[in-house]
């Protein structure tokens, strides 16, 4: 038996939910000592009182590989001096220009830069200024209403009629009124609803994904004619068929847009 961790309740081996509260059951592992069932996050075994969390010593490093001796360095001649340049000859009947003193150089002064003219707003009425501020939140008003939210609906196809899935759910519980589970989606009465368990099934919601589960119900769930093994899930998509029970005597279709 496992034991839930929220409620005490005791489950049957092998269960991996709840069947009071469906929260996660822990996974379990067998004891190396004497056998018996623990929690794999257990420290000890409840039975023989073996420590469950003891890890066998590292093994010795390798030992430290000697480096290679470095390889000797080739002796290097040194390098000849270059010889001095030799310096250019003047060419004939060119004599080299002096250069200017300070006081027989001509002053060059800057040129005298164009004015910048700065542009001047053009005036707006008084009667603009308020057209475009009463414009303005019907325009943000005309985004917001541009925003189109995903209809999620189930149709009963024995009776063609739908039901409009809460938006503000992340877990929808469907079957019929009892003490323990309500449903949110009651469907008692609908035709055939006695083989419905009165916690028959479950959708999840994670952002836009719809996932549905079988909650331990006596006859089973099925999607698109195959059984639904309770505590597996299975994603929605638009046009998927779901009977609560056998005989396809209730079953809805799952449309979203």
């Amino acid at each position: 038996m496992i034991v839930c961790p929220n409620c005490n309740h005791q489950n049957p081996d092998g269960a991996v939910q709840c069947e009071a509260c469906y929260t996660p059951l822990p996974t379990m592992a067998t004891c190396p000592s004497c056998g018996a069932s623990v929690q794999s996050d257990a420290s000890f075994c409840g039975q023989c009182g073996f420590n469950l969390q003891s890890q066998v010593s590292a093994t010795e490093p390798d030992a430290a590989v000697p480096p290679a001796p470095a390889a000797p360095i080739p002796d290097i001649p040194p390098l000849a001096s270059p010889e001095p340049l030799i310096s250019p000859e003047p060419i004939a009947g060119v004599v080299n220009p002096q250069p200017l003193s300070t006081e027989e150089a001509p002053a060059i002064e800057p040129p005298e830069a164009a004015p910048i003219s700065t542009p001047q707003p053009s005036p707006v009425s008084a009667e603009a200024e308020v057209t475009a501020a009463t414009l303005e939140p019907e325009t943000n008003l005309n985004r917001s209403t541009q925003l189109q939210f995903n209809s999620v609906k189930l149709i009963h196809v024995q009776t063609d009629s739908t039901i409009e899935l809460p938006e503000s759910l992340t877990t929808v519980h469907l079957g019929k009124p009892n003490d323990r589970v309500p449903p949110d989606v009651d469907l008692s009465g609908f035709p055939n609803s006695e083989i419905v368990s009165r916690v028959h099934a479950q959708l999840r919601v994670e952002g836009e994904v719809y996932y549905i589960e079988d909650a331990g119900s006596s006859n089973g769930t099925y999607v698109n004619n195959m059984p639904l093994p309770f505590g597996n899930r299975h994603r929605l998509r638009s046009g998927d068929r779901i009977a609560l029970g056998k005989g396809d005597k209730v079953t809805f279709l799952f449309q979203s847009s």
